[in-house]
């Protein structure tokens, strides 16, 4: 007891370490171990809220019903396809925005600031909000998107284009909204590696005869990669956890053709009442998630 008295009043380095570490690890196995450990113990059990009965212990029994359930398939293949069009997509105009920032505005004899403001007002608005402006834009009666297709004379004013009641144009709605969200989060994580970039870099480009297009495969997109990278790991986990911007433009609608799998797991949970079943398919697609993102820390980890 003495000689553990000693070293609290004189610790070592590694025992300084471990106690400023301590509460740091105590507040992350609070909010993060914790849960994580208490969905998967429910996993394996029916707990159903709504039956008045505790819960029973059904093993890999929650598992054989996921991996046989249709709608489950079916929710997982609408995210993964989200995933696969909005996290290119937002690199893309992202990367542009990014670009069209990092311009020398002051240089020039410009003001920077509606340009980064342009940035930070879709990356500030609440997804709920921004599915709701998209929801407007793509209605099918008084819609901002059918007003303009309208005047172009691409759609008849008699038949209007009903974006949100057909299952392939409800995708493509809900993509595009998804990609304007996010878009500006992409492109203020790469402002920031764009910055970083030493401007000697293309001075010598230039010397050595570089061509712009040149000088952007050679080294931007290099010089980027790690922020591209940690740019994709960011929005691919948000990507498959689609639920806000589907939920609040078409409630997964029409039918089921839209809805992800956080939105199934939401209604098997909270509108349903069935937790431990619930909480299986939320298991499914935390390991989703970490799949994905070791593959990241893989990629991480050979450009190291």
């Amino acid at each position: 007891m003495s000689a553990l008295l000693t070293r609290l009043r004189d610790p070592s380095e590694k025992t300084l370490g471990v106690l400023l570490l301590a509460p740091a690890f105590a507040l992350l196995a609070l909010i993060v171990v914790y849960p994580i450990g208490k969905l998967i113990f429910n996993s394996f059990f029916d707990l159903r809220l709504s039956g008045g009965g505790g819960a029973k212990f059904v093993g890999w029994e929650n598992y054989a019903l996921v991996l046989a359930d249709k709608d489950f398939w079916h929710a997982t293949k609408n995210t993964v396809l989200i995933t696969l069009i909005t996290v290119p997509g937002a690199l893309v105009v992202g990367l542009g925005l990014a670009l069209l920032a990092n311009l020398p505005f002051k240089r020039m004899g410009l003001p920077m600031w509606p340009v980064r403001l342009a940035l930070l007002l879709p990356w500030a608005l609440p997804l709920a909000f921004a599915g709701l402006i998209f929801a407007w834009f793509f209605h099918t009666e008084y819609g901002v998107v059918n007003d303009v297709l309208r005047r172009a004379g691409l759609v008849s004013t008699t038949e209007p284009a009903m974006w949100l009641l057909r299952p392939g144009w409800a995708f493509a709605a809900i993509c595009i909204t998804i990609i304007w969200k996010t878009s500006s989060f992409m492109a203020l994580i790469l402002l920031a590696g764009l910055q970083m970039i030493p401007r000697s870099l293309y001075e010598a480009a230039e010397v050595d005869g570089a061509s712009r297009w040149q000088q952007f495969w050679q080294i931007t997109i290099p010089m980027l990669m790690p922020s591209i990278i940690v740019a994709l790991i960011f929005r691919t986990i948000t990507a498959l956890q689609t639920f806000d911007i589907p939920y609040t433009m078409t409630k997964g609608g029409p039918g089921n053709a839209t809805e992800t799998l956080a939105m199934l797991i939401h209604k098997t949970t909270i509108e349903y009442l069935d937790v431990g079943y619930g909480s299986t398919m939320a298991v499914c697609m935390f390991v989703l998630s970490l799949g994905v993102t070791a593959m990241y820390l893989k990629r991480i980890g050979q450009q190291a």
